[in-house]
């Protein structure tokens, strides 16, 4: 318990100092309008804040056992897991970011015991919605591919 916490305090403290490195950064050019530093700092914020809550929390998380065995089964999830991750950076472009989205991400919800109809919905929702909200609301261009005709 107290080892959990010294680590996760160590941590904590390389996160303020990455953010504190992060802060003043500005890039001679932005593509976007957040800049270059929101992203990091954004993803800083959350492991410092998730760190932070380990590091109060009353009690210790308990495992049963020490880690679980990587039989057969997990290890083809893995695989499957990271080839679906590479067929999506490779269809990225040409498919658009929401068609690539919904091809990868129902396999994906599958993989990890999501029902057909609940999957599709929930795929279908969030690769539209983070579409949306990275294109529109915070102005980062992401590809439509065969939907560039929805574009205007």
């Amino acid at each position: 318990m107290v080892l959990q916490r010294i680590f996760t305090g160590a941590l904590l403290l390389v996160c303020i100092a990455l953010a504190v490195m992060a802060w003043p950064y500005k890039a001679s050019f932005s593509y976007e309008p957040v800049g270059p530093r929101a992203f990091p700092l954004l993803m800083l914020g959350l492991m410092g804040l998730a760190l932070l809550y380990q590091l109060i929390r009353p009690t210790p998380i308990v495992h049963s056992e020490d880690e679980p065995a990587l039989d057969r089964e997990t290890l083809i999830k893995i695989s499957v897991c990271v080839v679906l991750l590479l067929v999506f950076a490779g269809l990225f472009e040409p498919l658009g970011f929401i068609l690539s989205s919904i091809l990868i991400g129902i396999p994906m919800a599958r993989l990890y015991g999501g029902k057909w109809l609940a999957s599709t919905v929930v795929v279908i929702l969030m690769s539209i919605g983070l579409y949306l909200l990275f294109d529109k609301a915070m102005d980062v261009p992401l590809p439509l591919g065969l939907l560039e005709f929805l574009e205007n």
